[in-house]
């Protein structure tokens, strides 16, 4: 049997296109991505693409790399799947870059592939082109990863747009509110939760499929993650020159989060989310796809609706009656989050 060039950490060797890089491909990469991957290691992969498609890239630089309910590889994926989901389609290609510093652990890499692997498999898309570099210690923190999601439209969603949001629809969300933020910011500073609280890091597209199969009408779609909800809402009530209101007592918050924010001084609606989304649907069907949307999350809430009223501004409903402009976040509240 031949020895593995692999030792328990990543060198520079592996990043230099030789026998070493090979190896790191082969042993680790193939293994782990058997039946992911399209191509036989040549220098671009060919898709079929017979339609208009929805493309996305995104650059993942997690801090810390695993945490409650996920992990960087997890995602990476669940990331550029989603973005693509949110225009209406199905994430059918995918291709992956990892930047990776030299002594990052081998055992860790392995978990992060894995992870990336099963994820992917979950998602239906196969990975058709890839890249790895190894940099000198010290140059980047341990991993960052790039990924791009090309996906085809299965239903007739491709209109998907918050410029085309009309006065007098509804606000969903599709599960709670600001529960990757939360975990992210515990691990960081090894607040103990003493909970069962994960980050809400998933694929949306099955939840999705499902009302785009029941024709709900769908105006918008956007995931909810850096600025959480507040900086969706803002952004489309500004693309759509609508205002929007929000009740703050219908806003699907677990306790442990908000407990969280009122410990750190954060707003709950302000932190990400890596698996929950913002719909805005019409006034007619929002109730059935309530109904399609809790089965595959309890916590899917109708949160909100569209108005002429302070156009382009978005107004919090508050728990004791009054109202308020709920604004962008404003700062970095929380860096390198996904």
């Amino acid at each position: 049997m031949q020895k593995s060039r692999l030792s328990s950490t990543i060198q520079l060797a592996h990043g230099s296109g030789g026998i070493e890089s090979q190896a790191l491909i082969s042993e680790l990469f193939y293994h782990y991505l058997e039946g992911c991957v399209i191509g036989a290691g040549e220098d671009a992969g060919i898709a079929e693409i017979n339609q208009k498609c929805a493309i996305s890239t995104d650059g993942y630089t997690i801090s810390p790399l695993f945490f409650a309910g996920g992990d960087i590889g997890k995602l990476c994926i669940c990331g550029s799947c989603n973005d693509v989901a949110m225009m209406g389609a199905k994430a059918k290609y995918l291709t992956c870059a990892m930047m990776i510093e030299e002594g990052f652990s081998l055992a860790d890499l392995k978990k992060i592939v894995k992870s990336l692997a099963n994820t992917l498999k979950q998602s239906g898309a196969k990975l058709i082109s890839g890249d790895t570099k190894v940099l000198p210690k010290g140059t980047l923190d341990k991993i960052y990863i790039t990924t791009t999601a090309i996906g085809e439209f299965e239903y007739p969603y491709s209109h998907l747009s918050a410029f085309k949001i009309p006065p007098k629809s509804n606000i969903l969300v599709s599960g709670s509110i600001g529960d990757h933020g939360a975990v992210i910011y515990s691990a960081r500073e090894g607040i103990n939760l003493q909970s069962d609280l994960k980050s809400d890091c998933a694929l949306l597209y099955p939840m999705l499929e499902a009302l785009f199969q029941a024709k709900i009408q769908i105006y918008a779609l956007r995931d909810a993650t850096r600025g959480g909800l507040a900086s969706v809402l803002n952004e489309w009530a500004r693309a759509s020159n609508l205002g929007i209101c929000v009740n703050e007592n219908a806003l699907p918050i677990k306790m442990q989060v908000r407990g969280i924010c009122e410990l750190l001084g954060f707003e709950a609606y302000n932190l990400a989310n890596e698996g929950m989304c913002v719909l805005c649907v019409s006034q007619q069907d929002s109730q059935k796809a309530l109904e399609i949307m809790r089965q595959f999350n309890p916590d899917a809430s109708l949160i909100g609706e569209t108005n002429l009223e302070n156009p382009p501004k978005v107004v919090l409903q508050t728990t004791y009656g009054a109202k308020r402009f709920l604004d962008y976040p404003s700062g970095e509240l929380l860096p390198r989050i996904c």
